[in-house]
């Protein structure tokens, strides 16, 4: 009998090392799901837990034998007992033991049981928002009643003993610094959990005394006044009665409110210099006053806890940075260890099975998938993600009248790698995480949802399936047509929550009030309820987006204009139930507003009906480019994308010495990146830029308009416009500029369309004859309309200047000489350097002669990153050599190693048989680059291929010319055997760059 067989290989198997269920299920000839459901039913615990007790025994006998047996040494000692563990839990489990056995290390005896790793201690637990464990009472040891760690909100967050263990030591000594605690900036990518952890500091300044219980906690995000100081003044400081029109009353402002407490500065960095200057004085002093005082000074004791994605001093005021004394690092989830990875999943899971009250089983193939996939959004995106397979997996759940949620790989969003890596370092990822299933039981847990919690799904995600599932059941659907319409609608549902994530949710309504008249807001509320009762799945953009347009439709009427709508008859007919609900809307702000809107307009809001309450079908639209000088259109571009609910507009900021030709390129990515199909609207701040427009539309084929003005008013209109599902571009820069709209037409050229500057520091002879060497040699026939100045200079800083007044009346392409002013802006090419084939190439690049020739190695070929008879015996020695060398570099970040490695696991890199061609991702990428190692000995690479050159590519997304023209080149035979026969870097450069 099949249950009997199982239960004898169970019984009879090496304790020590147990058969997994896949292991079982090839010896009786079943599948892994039965035997798994078998155990479950049977009350057998899985091959890690059977292995637990005997383990911990074995490693215990170890140590008492020998205290200070080394991790290796138990390793090599456990192997021989027939264990197959890595030397990190070894090393866990092994501090776990002392501090139990020998009594003098009992004061860290607590904290010690926290670490203990998680696949080997069973531990109820789960984690709130962006990280934290919390354990049950009844998990709590008793030897720790009184050790204060246990309320201690920073030591329960996962990591404490691990990756978190510096960050969480400088949080509590900045809550516990006298008399008030030290005002403290945290860094970390979005997701990391800054705003978690600012509450976790929080909650530690209340339980240690340290701040009154009733201290406040008080939240301001600094980006949602990134373009009005004004407004930013009046929230945090409070404003006097008749500060400002409008105001009334007296306000008190967030820094009173937060006073004795804390003030949470979310993304500080989009605090424009002077809302960072007038918070220094309340850093500095301690002092502020309300808007509107002049005499009457206030006092706040305020601890500021301020939290930012960029890099500080590129993007924080001196002089405010020096204000804040304890800065904090928090890592990316995929820089964190496995193990606190792996029990951040459980958890999440944990409360998932809580919500949808139901026991959920997670097939190893997903816990291995999300251990092992990169994670951009970090620790609060691998949350959604676990939610949105839960959803799926509760779907299939009703499909199937379970009680048991499965959630499988299938169930994963698709961005998360569905390909399970083979690892072969046992220490990045136990063999027991990758082989068996986890099952979380909604009796485990008890749930803690934070406030706030902007990656937590709907509380009713669950219910709101379940209901529609039973009755598009009663329509008499099959499981199969039930499925496609209910998933269909969910996964609106869950896009438009990570919409609302990616864009940090919709602009307060409250603050229309400052570019809206308030009684159209009260109009358009009442609209927006009607509305409702009609369309179920109305959008809140319809809310921001109606506003925005009655808004200016009720100025044109009282000023007597009308605007047509070109698509009314078109919808009419294709919107007939839209238009019927668009008049019902119009009657009741006709009668509200005491206006008569044209029948056009009631086109116009059958439009937005029709936009904002489809489901199934992704609608295309114009993208809205924001460009300007300094930092102004990031600004502009956020509170657009809040006010409308959207993440449509995009900002470019150029700083005021950046070449244009840089902008241009930066611009042309970001084009190509947005474009959804119907063009692209770019809105600049100065009439020099809307030649833009024609050329990168020439360079990438996709239709551009430019208008050569922009402010926070049009770029508001733009996005309006764009969301609208008939929208083109050509109709919405004609509305939004009429007849001065720009396409970018060059109207004229000057007589030198490019300058090079030729420099030498021992006086202006040795530029000319730099000049004369360029005239005659490298440029040759090919320099009309090319102007080359000579300068001669002292010292760099005379350089600079000269060539910066220089820069005023001349675009200057590049600069050639025997000196680097080192002007950021400028390309600069040493006259050695100009004696070579690729410093020629280089320069004509800058030049764009000869554009068709260009050879795109030159870009990339480095002679720094060629090395040729190099000694490396093995395949992964090399790689970890090439890869050091380009981290040296500063080509690549440490990631990019890794990469390279997962990606020799999915098959061979050679080139013809020929070539070792080993590379990893972009991401990791700083700078592209191409590092070339010829070998003494031939190694083997890769199915018996035996390789002696071998070529690493560290490229960036957009460098497939870049590829195409190495892989054309390296075909060559007489290019493959010059590269055997050379001797030197110079040498295989000049091989590849030989146009």
């Amino acid at each position: 009998m099949l249950e009997n067989k199982i239960l004898d290989l169970i019984e009879n198997e090496d304790k020590r090392k147990p058969l997994t269920d896949s292991d079982i299920a090839k010896l009786v000839n079943t599948t892994r799901e039965y035997i798994t459901q078998f155990r479950t039913e049977k009350n057998i615990n899985n091959s890690r837990q059977r292995k637990e007790a005997i383990l911990y025994s074995d490693i215990k006998e170890i140590i008492i034998e020998d205290k200070d047996i080394s991790d290796r040494q138990l390793c090599k000692r456990l192997s021989i007992l027939g264990y197959d563990i890595s030397r990190y839990s070894v090393s866990q489990i092994k501090k776990s033991i002392i501090s139990e056995v020998f009594p003098q290390n009992a004061a860290e005896k607590s904290n010690l049981n926290k670490n203990q790793p998680k696949n080997f201690i069973t531990v109820k637990s789960v984690v709130d928002k962006d990280g934290t464990e919390i354990n049950n009472s009844s998990n709590i040891d008793n030897s720790n009643k009184g050790d204060k760690s246990n309320t201690n909100y920073l030591r329960n967050i996962i990591g404490y003993h691990g990756s978190l263990k510096n960050a969480i030591s400088q949080a509590e000594a900045a809550v516990l610094y006298p008399p008030h605690g030290l005002h403290t900036l945290l860094l970390g990518a979005s997701g990391v959990g800054k705003s978690f952890f600012a509450e976790a500091m929080y909650n530690f300044a209340i339980s240690s005394s340290h701040f009154n219980k009733n201290a406040p906690f008080v939240l301001f995000n600094c980006a949602d006044y990134v373009d009005n100081p004004q407004l930013l003044l009046s929230q945090l400081f409070g404003y006097s009665k008749g500060a400002f029109t409008g105001a009334i009353t007296d306000k008190v402002g967030l820094v009173e409110k937060a006073n004795n407490g804390i003030l949470f500065l979310d993304e500080v960095h989009r605090l424009p210099s002077e809302g960072q200057e007038i918070l220094f004085y309340l850093l500095d002093k301690g002092k502020y006053r309300r808007l509107g005082e002049t005499e009457n000074s206030r006092t706040a004791n305020v601890m500021i806890i301020a939290a930012t994605t960029e890099d500080p001093k590129s993007s924080l005021l001196l002089t405010f940075r020096r204000r804040i004394p304890m800065i904090i690092e928090l890592p990316s989830i995929n820089n964190r260890p496995v193990n606190e990875k792996y029990v951040l999943i459980k958890s999440f899971f944990s409360q998932e099975s809580a919500r949808v009250g139901k026991e959920i089983t997670i097939r190893y193939e997903v816990i291995r998938s999300l251990l092992l996939y990169n994670c951009p959004g970090n620790i609060g995106q691998l949350r959604s993600d676990i939610q949105v397979a839960c959803a799926r997996g509760f779907c299939n759940s009703l499909s199937n009248n379970s009680n048991e949620v499965a959630i499988d790989i299938k169930d994963l969003p698709k961005h998360v790698p569905l390909e399970i890596l083979s690892v072969k370092d046992r220490e990045l990822v136990s063999e027991d995480i990758f082989n068996e299933d986890l099952v979380v039981n909604p009796n485990d847990v008890v749930t803690q949802k934070s406030k706030d919690d902007r990656y937590m799904l709907p509380d009713g995600i669950y219910s709101n399936i379940e209901e529609k599932y039973y009755k598009l059941e009663k329509q008499g659907l099959s499981k199969d047509e039930i499925n496609k319409i209910l998933w269909s609608k969910v996964e609106f549902n869950l896009s438009k929550f990570a919409k609302n994530i990616e864009s940090n949710m919709f602009f307060p309504k409250e603050e229309l009030k400052n570019i809206i008249d308030e009684k159209i807001l009260n109009v358009v509320e009442k609209v927006t309820d009607i509305a409702k009762q009609y369309i179920e799945n109305i959008q809140e953009n319809f809310y921001y987006c109606v506003a925005m347009h009655l808004n200016s439709t009720y100025e044109r009427l009282k000023q007597g204009r009308i605007v047509r709508n070109p698509e009314s008859d078109y919808i009419k007919k294709e919107y007939y139930n839209e238009y019927r609900i668009a008049k019902i809307l119009t009657k009741e702000i006709n009668n509200s507003l005491d206006i008569e809107l044209p029948e056009d307009e009631i086109g116009f809001i059958a439009m937005y009906l029709k936009t904002f309450s489809e489901v199934d079908k992704n609608v295309s639209r114009v993208a809205v480019i924001v460009l300007s000088h300094g930092h102004v259109a990031c600004g502009m571009v956020d509170v657009a994308n809040k006010l409308l609910g959207t993440n449509l507009a995009v900002g470019i900021e150029m700083s005021l010495d950046e070449n244009p030709q840089t902008l241009l390129e930066r611009a042309i990515e970001v084009v190509k990146r947005v474009n959804e199909g119907k063009g692209c609207l770019i809105l600049v701040d100065m009439g020099s830029l809307v030649t833009f427009g024609e050329i990168i539309t020439k360079e990438t084929g996709i239709p551009t308009r430019v208008i050569g003005r922009v402010d926070t008013v049009m770029v508001l209109e733009a996005v309006r416009r764009s969301l609208m599902e008939n929208s083109n571009l050509y109709e919405i820069s004609k509305a939004l500029d009429g007849d001065k709209a720009y396409v970018g037409k060059v109207k004229g050229a000057n007589k030198y369309t490019k300058t090079i500057i030729t420099i030498c520091i021992t006086g202006e002879g040795t530029a000319l004859k730099i000049k004369k060497y360029l005239e005659d040699v490298v440029l040759g026939n090919t320099n009309k309309n090319l102007r080359i100045i000579s300068v001669g200079i002292i010292n760099k800083d005379n350089a600079q200047n000269e060539i910066i007044k220089i820069s005023r009346d001349h675009d200057i392409a590049a600069i050639v000489g025997t000196i680097d002013p080192e002007l950021e802006s400028i390309p600069f090419i040493s006259f050695q350097d100009i004696l070579k084939e690729s410093g020629k190439l280089r320069l004509k690049e800058f030049l764009g002669i000869n554009k068709k020739q260009f050879n795109p190695l030159i870009n990339v070929i480095d002679e720094e990153l060629i090395k040729v008879n190099n000694d490396s015996f093995t395949k992964s020695d090399l790689i970890d050599e090439m890869c050091s060398l380009l981290i040296s570099k500063g080509r690549v970040s440490e990631n990019f190693t890794m990469s390279v490695y997962k990606r020799e696991m999915l098959g061979g890199t050679l080139f013809e048989g020929t070539f070792g061609i080993p590379h990893g991702l972009s991401e990791f990428v700083e700078k592209s680059s191409i590092a070339i190692f010829k070998l003494n000995n031939p190694i083997l690479w890769d199915y018996n291929c035996m390789v002696d050159v071998v070529i690493m590519l560290a490229l960036k997304e957009n460098d497939g010319k870049v590829v195409r023209q190495l892989f054309d080149t390296l075909s060559k035979t007489e290019v493959a055997n010059k590269l055997r026969k050379s001797n030197s870097p110079k040498e295989i450069s000049d091989i590849l760059l030989k146009i």
